[in-house]
C-alpha cells in the first residue's frame, strides 16, 4: 500500500510535467497554423486581385484583354466568328499574373461559346486548337461593325473559365468580362485593317495596354 501511494504521489508531478509540455507544443501547432492561414489569406487576396484598367482614351483602340506576356503574333483563318483571315495576337498569362479580363473593345457582345477540350500546358501555342475555351466575340462600336475575337483557354492548372457576359451585353472598353482561374492563355483575333501596336515579348495590362488600333 505504501509503495502504491509512493508512486501515485510520483505521478502527478509527472503527469504535471506532461501536461505543461503537451500544452506548450499546442500553443506552438496553434501558432504555426495561424501563420500558414495568414501566408493562405495573403496569396489568395494577391491571387484573385482585381485592379481597376485605366483604359486609354482614344478612338479606334483595342486594349489587351488579359494580363501577360506577348508570345504569339500571326495571321490564321479563323472561321468560329471572324469568318475570314485575321491577325492574332496570343498572350501567356502565369499564375501570377491577374486572372480578370477586360473587353477589349466598346460594342456589343456578339457571340459567346463554351467549349470542352483537353488542359494542356497553356504555355504551348498549339494548346488553342484543343484545350477547353471561351470564345467571347464583339462587334465593336469603334470603328462601327468591325468584329474583333478573343479566345479564353484553359491550361494545365486552369481549370475554370468565368465568363461574365452574354450575348446581346453592351461593353464599354475596358469593362471586366470574364476570369481565368491559374495560368493560361489568351488569343485576339484582328481585321487585317487593324493596326498590331505591340512586339513579341512585350507585357500587356489588360484594359490598358493598347494591342492594336484601326487608323
Amino acid at each position: 500500500m505504501i509503495l502504491i501511494t509512493l508512486c501515485l504521489i510520483l505521478l502527478v508531478p509527472i503527469i504535471g510535467f506532461l501536461g505543461m509540455a503537451i500544452g506548450s507544443a499546442m500553443v506552438a501547432v496553434s501558432f504555426f497554423l495561424l501563420l500558414v492561414w495568414f501566408i493562405f489569406a495573403l496569396f489568395t487576396l494577391y491571387f484573385f486581385r482585381d485592379p481597376t484598367a485605366k483604359v486609354p482614351a482614344g478612338s479606334g483602340l483595342v486594349v489587351s484583354p488579359g494580363h501577360g506576356k506577348v508570345d504569339v503574333i500571326d495571321t490564321v483563318n479563323e472561321v468560329q466568328f471572324m469568318g475570314r483571315e485575321c491577325q492574332r495576337i496570343s498572350m501567356f498569362l502565369s499564375v501570377l499574373n491577374v486572372h480578370v479580363q477586360n473587353a477589349p473593345v466598346s460594342g456589343r457582345v456578339a457571340y459567346v461559346k463554351h467549349t470542352e477540350g483537353q488542359f494542356l500546358n497553356a504555355m504551348k501555342t498549339e494548346c488553342a486548337s484543343c484545350n477547353e475555351n471561351v470564345y467571347i466575340g464583339f462587334e465593336a462600336n469603334d470603328p462601327r461593325d468591325e468584329k474583333i475575337g478573343m479566345k479564353l483557354i484553359a491550361g494545365v492548372l486552369a481549370r475554370r473559365i468565368v465568363p461574365f457576359v452574354t450575348t446581346g451585353d453592351e461593353m464599354a472598353r475596358g469593362d471586366r468580362i470574364s476570369l481565368i482561374q491559374f495560368g493560361s492563355r489568351v488569343d485576339v483575333y484582328l481585321p487585317q485593317s487593324a493596326r498590331i501596336k505591340v512586339k513579341l515579348g512585350d507585357r500587356v495590362v489588360g484594359g490598358e495596354t493598347v494591342l492594336a488600333a484601326f487608323e
